[in-house]
């Protein structure tokens, strides 16, 4: 009965303690998509909101009739020019996703999917503020089509950070290239473009500080993050835990990955480079709609100016920066027709694509083979046409080897024939000349026929 009793007892917990990664889930990245969607809607309002501000403001300032005959003044042709350097910008962006996914050679991502993100990109982040919406709506729609949140956190950041490098290193070269331009043209407003450049800069070298050192970006993050949950500055530690704790050391080693195909690189960087001269050159083709001529570079010049002045306010689309930088840097260039040309310049950079993305958004591609077995496929079949192409007349294969000679005319094959027996087999026009010798007489064959004719003589 005590045996009884004691098996009855109830046993003393031992507690288990399971130490794991911080993994994001999908779950999250799900919640992350819904939250761009709330944002993306709030900007669509505002945007809206702003566009009836601002044709408020043209009727009440008594603007409209010279905004309207300046719109009527408009050559089409160079509005669709612009459209079409858009469209460029658009396909430069997939392209440089392509290059991001090729380097990883089992990535389920395809081209669809590839223009599926890019629009993502585009539609998410023009309604959210400073494009914020950008980076988490790319990343969940790679998910979707296959990667871990991990993966699709490690293109993304590869793909982010060719296109900082990318806007910094345009305006340093257009800031070093027409510097004096600046000066004459703007005056204490180079100052200007020299903070914004500096702010993007900083910004470009805190990316690369947390891909070279990442464990010291751990230890002052990890401290950091003690600090502000003992003074309850954050309402989510454990977010905070996992960006320093998990996706730190994915994004450096990421970068890691990326930097060791140098090439690979560089032409990522390339790509980047002419996406964004295929958006800064925009306000060139709208200035030749309305008849003006400007100096091209000039143009891209400034446009790399507006662009970084517009991503640094925090309201969706860059609002208010957009205008304040455009007006800056082109009013000049405009003169009466500045209202109209940045209407047109904002329905080919902004609204316009807005609209035209969201039909992308669905974009799937149908599984098969990676786009790096694609590519490594095509280039077998071009090697393999290669030489079969190549092959001229005259040539002869032997044993792997190829043997080549230029036919001269009938001199140069009697010759050959000629110096066949003396040095063997020849290159001639056409072929191989290999002399045939007669094989020698064996000596019991050529003396039995003699026997024979012995014994035939005397019957004679």
């Amino acid at each position: 009965m005590a045996e009884e009793k004691n098996t009855n007892r109830a046993k003393p917990k031992v507690p288990l303690k399971v130490s794991a990664p911080h993994v994001s889930g999908g779950a999250g990245s799900a919640s992350d998509n819904e939250d761009n969607k709330n944002s993306a809607r709030k900007g669509a309002l505002f945007l809206v909101a702003v566009v009836g501000v601002y044709v408020i403001y043209l009727v009440f300032s008594g603007q409209m009739g010279q905004f309207l005959d300046a719109l009527g003044s408009v050559d089409g042709s160079w509005v669709l020019r612009a459209c079409l350097c858009f469209g460029m910008y658009y396909v430069f962006g997939v392209l440089a996703y392509g290059i991001a996914v090729y380097l990883d050679h089992d990535s389920p991502l395809g081209v669809r999917d590839l223009m599926s993100v890019e629009a993502s990109g585009v539609f998410f982040g023009n309604l959210t503020p400073m494009m914020a919406g950008s980076v988490p709506s790319q990343i969940y729609r790679m998910t979707r089509s296959g990667l871990d949140v991990g993966e699709a956190s490690a293109t993304q950041f590869t793909r982010f950070i060719a296109f900082q490098l990318g806007v910094v290193l345009f305006a340093a070269i257009m800031l070093v290239a027409k510097a004096e331009y600046f000066f004459q043209t703007y005056g204490d407003l180079f100052f200007l473009n020299i903070v914004v450049f500096t702010v993007h800069f900083l910004e470009l070298a805190g990316i690369f500080v947390i891909c070279l050192c990442p464990r010291f970006v751990m230890r002052v993050g990890n401290w950091a993050i003690r600090l502000a949950t003992r003074h309850n500055w954050l309402k989510d530690p454990k977010h905070w835990d996992d960006m320093v704790n998990v996706q730190v050391m994915e994004f450096a080693n990421a970068f890691k990955n990326a930097a060791s195909d140098l090439p690979s690189m560089a032409l990522t960087l390339l790509v980047t480079m002419a996406q964004l001269g295929s958006l800064y050159m925009i306000p060139w083709f709208v200035l030749r709609a309305f008849g003006i001529h400007a100096d091209f570079l000039e143009c891209l010049a400034a446009g790399s100016m507006v662009q970084m002045v517009s991503s640094a306010v925090p309201l969706p689309g860059g609002t208010g920066g957009a205008e304040g930088g455009f007006l800056m840097f082109y009013g000049h260039m405009f003169g009466r027709s500045a209202s109209a040309g940045f209407l047109i310049w904002r329905i080919v950079t902004f609204f316009g694509p807005t609209l035209l993305a969201a039909p992308l958004l669905g974009l799937r591609s149908n599984g098969g083979p990676s786009i790096y077995t694609r590519v490594q496929k095509a280039r077998a079949r071009l090697h393999a046409r290669g030489p079969r192409s190549s092959r001229a007349s005259g040539t002869a294969t032997i044993s792997g080897s190829m043997l080549r000679q230029k036919a001269k005319g009938a001199p140069a094959a009697r010759a050959a024939r000629s110096t066949t027996a003396k040095h063997g087999p020849v290159a001639v026009p056409g072929g191989i000349r290999v002399p045939m010798r007669k094989k020698p007489a064996q000596p019991s064959q050529a003396a039995a026929p003699s026997a024979q004719g012995e014994k035939d003589s005397p019957a004679k």
